[in-house]
């Protein structure tokens, strides 16, 4: 009988990375038994649960919820209440079988037993935000939620982490000890097709974005420099991928969401990604840009300076700044040739260093120094 594995997850719908972790995991342990545990489906199945958390979180929360700083969602699963009702469901549904070690994703929750070996792979931390310019810090989440979120990386033998500013959140915001923390990047999400890239050799003047929060994600100023664009190349284009804003400006096509199969034509069909975000924790689509052999766009926060390298595979610009954004998108579509080498760079670093093989080697390596797999 092959010896068991306790992978737990937000839910089994919450994001695709998930499954890409999991398939990794699976490759390079093949001899074990991998059982997937969703969280939130164990917590629907406690309806007293769900609604003393509601009252929590309006306990909790209340100014915050009726300033509307985030959305009720978010502060329903960040209470101490929901957090320990969750430990105690884990404890239970782990009881019945024995596992080699647990595997957590994301860290909204603590998945961790007692002389159970566990590991957690996250992208972000809460505390991470603070490190954003412009980030309201009243939009934090309670100090008691805090304190229970550091637990999760207490409890890891190793927090695997996808980009270097997590893992200095990590070890100067929570006091992780450095031998607890280690950077394992990510992969792309969008399967790569068959077909070549359909710009033109980089002459189509067709710039993607690819995101679900508008906002967030910069979109706004992104239209604001497309005007500019325009002024320098009146057939310039600009294709929205993944949300549905209100836009009046010519040349530009709303796609909305897709298949997340289906990313990979618009991707193909363009000269330069770009995505001017104001939060971001791991930037996935623009490795996938990059495997796309795509010159980037981006700004100089979170993930991005971990693999943008300004002037040899694009340019990162300051979050807001409409000009520099602008400037840049300007100068790549003056230069076609200039695309096809940053496209080529940002191509080959991250088929060396991000890619869901690589991320599984690097997981294997350190489980394997905790944990005796027979």
């Amino acid at each position: 009988m092959k010896k068991k594995v306790a992978f737990i997850q937000p839910s089994r719908s919450w994001h695709v990375t998930i499954g890409s972790i999991l398939a990794t995991l699976q490759a390079r342990f093949p001899d074990l038994d991998f059982e997937v545990v969703s969280v939130f489906d164990l917590l629907r199945s406690h309806d007293l649960a769900l609604f003393l958390n509601a009252v929590m979180t309006v306990r909790e929360y209340g100014t915050h919820i009726a300033l509307r700083r985030r959305p009720f969602s978010e502060y329903f699963l960040r209470t101490p209440y929901v957090f320990d009702c969750i430990k105690r469901m884990l404890a239970r549904h782990l009881s019945i079988a024995d596992y080699l070690f647990s595997f957590q994703v994301f860290s909204l929750f603590d998945g961790s037993q007692e002389n159970l070996p566990h590991f957690v792979y996250t992208d972000h931390t809460h505390l991470a935000n603070l490190t954003y310019p412009g980030f309201d810090p009243t939009r934090l989440f309670s100090p008691r939620w805090i304190e229970h979120e550091k637990a999760i990386y207490r409890h890891a033998r190793v927090n695997f982490v996808a980009s270097k500013h997590v893992a200095e959140s990590l070890m100067s915001q929570y006091d992780c000890p450095p031998h607890t923390v280690a950077l394992v990047r990510y992969g792309g999400n969008v399967p790569l097709g068959p077909a070549p890239l359909e710009n033109g050799a980089y002459t189509n003047k067709q710039i993607v974005f690819v995101g679900y929060d508008w906002e967030r994600k910069g979109g706004p100023e992104l239209v604001e420099a497309f005007k500019q664009v325009l002024k320098a190349h009146p057939d310039a284009q600009l294709t929205i991928v993944g949300c549905t804003p209100r836009v009046d400006v010519p040349n530009c096509t709303v796609v909305g969401r897709v298949p997340t199969a289906d990313v990979d034509a618009y991707y193909r069909r363009a000269s330069i990604f770009c995505l001017p975000t104001k939060l971001e924790p791991s930037g996935s689509v623009v490795i996938e840009a990059y495997q796309r052999r795509l010159p980037v766009v981006t700004t100089n926060l979170g993930a991005m300076p971990d693999f943008v390298v300004p002037g040899e595979n694009g340019y990162l610009v300051s979050p807001g700044s409409v000009g520099e954004l602008a400037s840049s998108l300007i100068t790549l579509l003056d230069n076609p040739h200039q695309c096809k080498a940053f496209g080529e760079s940002g191509y080959h670093l991250v088929s060396r260093l991000y890619t869901w093989d690589s991320v599984g080697d690097a997981m294997k390596r350190h489980i394997l120094e905790h944990v005796d797999v027979g």
